[in-house]
């Protein structure tokens, strides 16, 4: 049995008695000084240890969202129809998805960037249009040709009023041509302009009426187009509201859809009938755009592999004219990978200095074609991006926090030989920005304030020692002094 003399001499803390000690006033100030700095330095070392230390490093990219990239886009484009706007994806590896649908939204637009109408959904059958046989060496002109000056006469006078809108050198409106006057001579024998009243055929000719078909936002060739006797003006916006023709393109097609619009309409009838089109020509006939610009909004899933993403006017069966083609456009929103919510990032503070500096660069600016080139004028962006990620790590463990992609842009004006198009193209850096998180551990914490205290207390009692001894000895010197 062990004593308990023998564990008292292993005591570090051996008590002096009460009546062997004395306070003094000097000690007093020494030990409130003390006790004043171990507080101010316990919180010093309190607020190092909660905020977290960041170290950044440039990696290899070891992304874990696999080998696809998410890009999200909404741009706007005053003067690119929605009828024939079109998105596609191309990249080093030799993908090129053109026209893509499933996950791009297309909404009219005006001159303003404010919405006209609702939705257009792109026509995919525009590829597989049937022209017919017809000879190519028909001079006949059984189409009346509409001008400027006659066009509001007709479609007011005739209930409905078919109009090819056609340019002489497009290849399109050429194949179309002996079909449109044969189906416009026939049309003519079976409905009497003057006797009848009901439908007529015209023509117009783009490069003699370009106002004529700026009016009506013709951008592709050929454009038929379908007016009805009084619904050729929305009251709200005052724009143009009529339907387009999508079918075949042969005589026989053409006569079809003139017959199932005139069913509804009685020869003696002269009121409109605004629904008068059935099932037969309703996956041809189509709303025409009110207005000539164009919202694009969605995101596509590109390779992480340079390439890029290219908007322009497209169609399998129509021609443009480079020259009254313009790309201007103004970005709402460019981004790649996930999108960082805002409250994300204000929640996540300490973040702020690292992220959410250059992921959205394009950001609400304008790409304007100012007019120094005289057309097939191209806008590109040329997009270098780079993933920057941050990691955490506690309790030995290492976790993301979050990631994003950040790019930088340059932009530009160049003119081409082929049509205008605007190019988003990006280029992805084989390297990531890794920012790590290192919080000090609590061990590291608990042994700073360790020593802060007994560093302080004792530095405090060297100070209190040497200051009283001083004290001392100086009234010991003055007393012999007297004495002697």
């Amino acid at each position: 049995m062990v004593s308990t003399t023998r564990i008292k001499s292993v005591d570090f803390y051996r008590k002096i008695p009460k009546d062997l000690t004395e306070a003094s006033l000097s000690g007093a100030g020494l030990s409130i000084i003390a006790t004043l700095a171990m507080v101010f330095l316990f919180g010093m070392e309190l607020s190092t240890y909660l905020a977290v230390t960041t170290n950044t490093s440039v990696i290899v990219d070891k992304s874990s969202d696999g080998d696809f990239l998410r890009i999200d886009f909404n741009v706007s484009f005053p003067s690119l129809s929605c009828e024939f706007a079109s998105v596609a994806v191309k990249d080093v590896l030799g993908t090129n998805r053109l026209n893509l649908t499933k996950t791009i939204k297309k909404t009219p637009i005006d001159p303003h960037l404010r919405a006209t109408g609702a939705e257009v959904h792109s026509t995919s059958a525009l590829d597989l249009i049937n022209h017919g046989d017809e000879d190519h060496g028909d001079n006949t002109y059984a189409a009346i040709p509409l001008t400027g000056a006659t066009f509001d006469k007709f479609s007011h006078h005739f209930q409905i009023l078919v109009v090819n809108f056609y340019a002489p050198w497009c290849y399109w409106s050429n194949r179309l041509k002996p079909s449109w006057e044969k189906a416009a001579e026939i049309t003519r024998e079976r409905y009497n302009p003057e006797t009848d009243g009901r439908v007529l055929l015209g023509s117009v000719d783009c490069t003699e009426e370009s106002t004529l078909c700026k009016r009506n936002h013709i951008q592709g060739y050929p454009s038929i187009r379908i007016f009805r006797k009084g619904s050729d003006l929305k009251e709200d916006h005052g724009h143009h509201e009529h339907e387009s023709y999508y079918g075949d393109r042969d005589t026989e097609s053409i006569l079809k859809m003139v017959e199932e619009l005139l069913k509804p309409i009685k020869k003696e009838d002269h009121k409109l009938a605004l629904d008068g089109k059935t099932d037969n020509v309703i996956s041809s006939i189509k709303k025409a755009p009110v207005s000539g610009g164009c919202r694009i909004v969605g995101y596509v899933r590109a390779k992480k592999v340079p390439g890029q993403i290219i908007i322009s006017a497209h169609s399998g069966a129509h021609s443009f004219d480079a020259s009254q083609m313009n790309m201007t456009h103004y970005v709402s929103h460019l981004s790649f990978g996930t999108m960082i919510s805002e409250r994300l990032l204000t929640d996540m503070k300490r973040l702020q200095p690292y992220l959410g500096l250059s992921h959205e660069r394009l950001n609400g600016k304008w790409f304007v074609n100012e007019g120094q080139f005289a057309a097939n004028v191209t806008i590109e962006h040329y997009l270098q991006v780079v993933k920057t990620e941050v990691v955490s790590r506690r309790f030995g463990q290492e976790h993301s926090v979050i990631e994003e992609y950040e790019y930088t842009a340059h932009s530009n004006v160049a003119h081409g030989y082929y049509y205008p198009v605007a190019k988003f193209r990006f280029d992805l850096s084989p390297m990531q920005v890794l920012i790590s998180e290192n919080p000090k551990s609590f061990s590291h914490f608990i042994t700073n304030v360790c020593a802060i205290i007994g560093g302080v207390f004792t530095v405090a009692g060297i100070l209190d020692s040497i200051f009283h001894n001083t004290v001392r000895l100086v009234k010991k010197k003055v007393e012999l002094g007297k004495n002697i």
